[in-house]
């Protein structure tokens, strides 16, 4: 039996294909804007319960005993009802609500029910902001929001900068000039799932950050995309291979990752300097800033960096990464220690 010449016709194929990709784009688009309108919905019910128990409990001159004497009556009462998501510990969130957003006007349409719980949590509103503009620069999820405020994303970033240059490139008010206002030390990789208690090889952590390519660009900071794994360079008879090449397009600059799995030594630091020296030679295009490098490993002496490098050194970095997410109490410490470096770097003392 003869098909029907419309079947047949390939132009024909190509065009239902397109309209299917076209339509399907819609559904999806709807159905993610419909999700997106149902959670803020439920972000405003909150917000308009935490207003109407904060007003009531104004009556009671906000005495804590008459707070707390409001919220489990009026738990005990919406619980039965409306189900868990209305007992008292929700209710209390929904007033810490109201009070750290009290204007309803400024609530982000972007951010879910799960973001805010977790924002109006942090006490210093500046890194509150922090985070909730981020949550939604960066379009985080719930969990993405969570792992970034845990990992203290903010705080890794203060060790080389101040807040001001932090929540200003949050804002989209300047554009980092410098390589060390986007990239944080230490560097949290526990999302590639290699165990610090067994050994792996540099060939493991670069495929697993190739499987992780998203998370570990995120990690990396803001504006870095993917150009290369394992770029070979000729260079007369000898063969070298860079182990990954980014790109930042607000630094505007390619970026050469080196991976350690053990503690840096001077002769690590020689061979990234040296490809960094390449691509500004030679793939380096006129209008572009010079490449930078980063030099990834387990441990690093920083008397040993700085001893190797030029004293005017901007252009090459050595962080520490970890394959575990640290509590919130390593994290501190690890901080701490990173800024104690950084100062004895940027004043170091006087020998005669």
């Amino acid at each position: 039996m003869k098909k029907d010449n419309q079947e047949e016709n390939p132009d024909n194929q190509i065009q239902i294909d397109k309209l299917y990709n076209d339509v399907r784009k819609i559904i999806d688009s709807a159905r993610n804007n419909a999700i997106r309108s149902v959670d803020f919905c439920r972000v405003q019910m909150y917000w308009l319960m935490g207003q109407r128990i904060f007003e009531e409990e104004q009556q009671g001159k906000t005495r804590a005993a008459y707070g707390s004497f409001l919220l489990q009556n009026l738990a005990k009462r919406l619980e039965p009802e409306f189900g868990s998501g209305f007992g008292y510990r929700q209710l209390k969130f929904c007033r810490q609500f109201y009070r750290t957003y009290p204007n309803r006007n400024t609530l982000r349409s972007q951010l879910n029910w799960s973001q805010y719980r977790m924002l109006i949590q942090i006490p210093d509103p500046e890194k509150r902001e922090y985070y909730e503009i981020e949550s939604v620069n960066n379009a985080w999820s719930a969990r993405e929001t969570e792992r970034q405020i845990n990992a203290m994303l903010y705080e890794r970033l203060l060790v080389n900068n101040d807040k001001e240059k932090v929540l200003a490139i949050a804002r989209k008010e300047r554009i980092p000039d410098d390589p060390t206002e986007i990239i944080k030390a230490p560097m949290v990789l526990e999302f590639l799932g290699l165990h610090r208690e067994s050994s792996y090889y540099e060939k493991d952590l670069e495929s697993a950050i190739i499987t992780h390519l998203t998370e570990f660009l995120l990690e990396m900071g803001k504006g870095f995309s993917f150009v290369a794994r394992q770029k070979r360079l000729l260079l007369e008879d000898n063969e070298f291979f860079i182990d990954l090449v980014l790109y930042n397009r607000l630094l505007r600059c390619h970026v050469i990752i080196e991976l350690k799995t053990g503690k840096l030594t001077h002769q690590d630091l020689g061979q990234l300097q040296m490809y960094v020296n390449y691509f500004d030679r030679y793939e380096k295009l006129p209008d572009e800033n010079s490449t930078i490098g980063i030099l990834l490993c387990t441990a690093k002496n920083d008397t040993v960096v700085r001893m190797t490098l030029p004293a005017d050194n901007k252009n090459i970095l050595a962080h520490e990464y970890q394959l575990y997410l640290p509590t919130t109490e390593q994290l501190i410490e690890e901080v701490s220690e990173v800024k104690k470096m950084t100062l004895k770097k940027n004043n170091p003392p006087f020998y005669r």
